[in-house]
């Protein structure tokens, strides 16, 4: 297997740039999610936006540019606003802005909160006047959020799938052993979701697209991912990776399932829910992918991804080998609080 396609997001919820290779941090790839767009609520509070309530955030697309000399304080995201009608427009955003007269806001994602920084009434005024409606621009900094969710794998994982003791107690748990160990106080993230990395079979895309008419094929961008890896030999094999190693000497521990929600729905090309049956896809994956008892009601499609002990700062590259080194006796069980319908206590 390899690497496919590398996605980064410098801006939540609007289209990821594409490089052919990126640094990997503990937090993520360098300046993933970075940025967040938040609605300005009639009271002045400020709403989180995310695709699937607010579509229209597809047509922001974000690309990273950097100066020849490589100086990121001279680097910027070239945002473009493409209606399906009307002209294109362009603003450059600075890639790590200078946070000594910004406003500090405090931005509460899945019940963990953090600080952040509101951009300057410029970068504000554009995104108002492309949406429609008031908005701020928020930039993360140095700030984090905690992880809430189960992060941990016991050394001992892989004697769950040899049998023996281990799997004789595995068995009696409600979840597979790998998803009982309740995140760490150093598990940190940035505005994405649940985890740092999202990793995405792209065989299980093919099935995904066999259930659209004939000559229709998914857009893998809707899920999201950060990597994409093609040549796996079964659709949904991923469901039970438990630790991805790269030939770059990258490794990834596969936690979680990422349980999906409407945004599946949305057509990317005007901004809106989908027409048609391309319109019907998170029904589609309810038929048969609703594997995860955290989340009896949500299908699955790829795997949340934490960077293994001595990755930091290493560059993953399209094109590198990918092995599985690790994988789980069952598929582990989503436990987010406030998100999953299955709580910590449970497996305690």
């Amino acid at each position: 297997m390899h690497i496919s396609r590398i996605l980064v997001y410098p801006i939540k919820s609007v289209r990821p740039y594409e490089p052919s290779s990126a640094e990997v941090t503990k937090h993520g790839f360098t300046y993933d999610r970075c940025y967040m767009i938040l609605q300005v609520q009639p009271d002045g509070s400020l709403k989180n936006m995310h695709v699937a309530y607010f579509p229209e955030l597809t047509l922001l697309f974000a690309e990273i540019n950097f100066p020849k000399d490589v100086n990121v304080e001279e680097a910027f995201i070239d945002l473009t606003w493409r209606p399906p009608h009307g002209e294109s427009k362009d603003m450059k955003v600075p890639l790590v802005p200078d946070t000594t007269s910004l406003k500090k806001i405090g931005v509460n994602m899945h019940s963990s909160p953090t600080e952040a920084y509101q951009m300057e009434d410029q970068y504000n005024k554009w995104l108002s006047a492309c949406l429609g409606y008031d908005v701020v621009l928020a930039y993360l900094g140095d700030n984090s959020r905690s992880v809430l969710m189960s992060t941990h794998q016991r050394s001992n994982q892989s004697q769950a799938q040899q049998g023996g003791w281990l799997s004789s107690i595995t068995s009696k748990l409600p979840t597979s052993i790998g998803n009982i160990i309740s995140g760490e106080a150093d598990d940190k993230i940035t505005f994405a979701d649940c985890a740092p990395f999202l990793v995405v079979n792209e065989t299980s895309l093919h099935d995904v697209s066999s259930r659209l008419p004939d000559g229709e094929e998914m857009d893998i961008t809707k899920f999201r991912p950060n990597i994409i890896v093609s040549g796996a030999e079964s659709c949904w094999e991923e469901d039970y990776w438990s630790e991805l190693q790269t030939s770059s000497d990258v490794k990834l521990h596969l936690v979680q399932n990422c349980v999906r929600c409407v945004s599946l729905n949305i057509d990317y090309s005007t901004g809106k829910p989908g027409q048609g049956e391309s319109g019907k896809v998170l029904k589609k994956l309810q038929s048969d992918r609703r594997v995860d008892k955290g989340s009896k009601y949500s299908p699955v499609f790829g795997r949340y991804a934490f960077l293994g002990k001595g990755g930091e700062g290493k560059v993953m590259a399209v094109g590198d080998e990918v092995t599985i080194t690790r994988r789980n006796a069952e598929r582990t069980t989503f436990d987010w609080p406030g998100i999953s319908s299955y709580s910590l206590s449970k497996s305690s």
